[in-house]
């Protein structure tokens, strides 16, 4: 498309090794981006930055070190030159009750999610400032409503929300633009994983019908892209969030009253225990952590 304002920009993605964040950086470089793509899986990054038909970079980055993200900004920066977008998508999910969690895993989700875009807007506010470019918050229907047995994603989600509007509201002036893309259930790794652990797939067998779908990672990424294109404040996928987003206080009501008459009967079948980190990207984030807490 040569026509897309994305033509010979720079757009960086996190967690782009795998899921949404791949799909993400393929949707961009069709429109003729340059892709900086930044993940903990090398392998799979590089294997995307090959597959691309634009100039791709691919840096193994952990996003909960701001060293490495500050380095990852100047090798983009030097290879192929400052962003115009960076899109703030590496997150991780872990299942079950919050008073049987592990506070290290706890704290990673949170880590990761929510410190984690925080460190890479920091890290990329300069060139972003510089291009006048634009940011966008990958947040969640967590981040409208809570639910049980997911509490630190959820409370990651609701924080990366309320980061960006605050962020939004710092950089207006300064032309650059901030989005937030508010996401429903995606074919992923992370979902796909979810659904082998009944106190998740009950979460979301007991949703309202056009709640329980997932949508492929590739039709996500085209709908989030043309958001790029436009810089918009929000995006919805699917689009009905937005009667989700006027309705949320509505939401936790609705879950309590779900959360009492189902949670006794799962609690007497023992299917609460905890998930663990969800899918293959959950994983290799775990030993990211495991080396992390090594060095320090």
């Amino acid at each position: 498309m040569t026509d897309s304002p994305l033509q010979n920009r720079t757009v960086v993605v996190t967690g782009a090794a795998r899921g949404l964040g791949a799909a993400l950086a393929r949707a961009c470089a069709r429109r003729g981006a340059r892709l900086a793509l930044l993940g903990l899986e090398k392998p799979r990054l590089d294997a995307l930055a090959a597959d691309l038909p634009t100039p791709a970079l691919a840096v193994e980055t952990d996003v909960t070190d701001p060293a490495a993200l500050v380095a990852a900004a100047a090798e983009t920066r030097r290879r192929l030159g400052r962003p115009s977008v960076v899109v703030a998508n590496a997150g991780v999910a872990h299942g079950g009750p919050f008073a049987g969690s592990d506070p290290a895993e706890w704290r990673r989700v949170v880590d990761v999610n929510l410190t984690g875009s925080a460190h890479t807007a920091r890290a990329f506010l300069p060139d972003l400032l510089d291009t006048a470019g634009y940011h966008l918050q990958i947040a969640s229907l967590a981040s409208l409503g809570a639910a049980p047995m997911m509490s630190a994603y959820c409370a990651s989600k609701a924080g990366v929300e309320a980061f960006a509007h605050s962020l939004r509201a710092e950089v207006a002036h300064r032309g650059v633009a901030v989005g937030i893309a508010y996401l429903n259930w995606i074919d992923t790794d992370m979902i796909r994983d979810a659904d082998r652990y009944p106190v998740l797939r009950e979460l979301r067998a007991h949703m309202p019908p056009p709640a329980r779908r997932t949508f492929p990672a590739d039709d996500v990424a085209a709908r989030l892209v043309r958001a790029v294109e436009r810089r918009r404040t929000a995006a919805y996928v699917p689009g009905w969030l937005r009667l989700v987003q006027v309705g949320r206080a509505s939401l936790p009501p609705a879950v309590l009253r779900l959360s009492r008459r189902e949670l006794p009967r799962m609690e007497a079948e023992d299917s609460l225990g905890p998930t663990g980190p969800l899918g293959a990207g959950g994983l290799a984030d775990r030993a990211a952590g495991a080396r992390s807490s090594t060095r320090e």
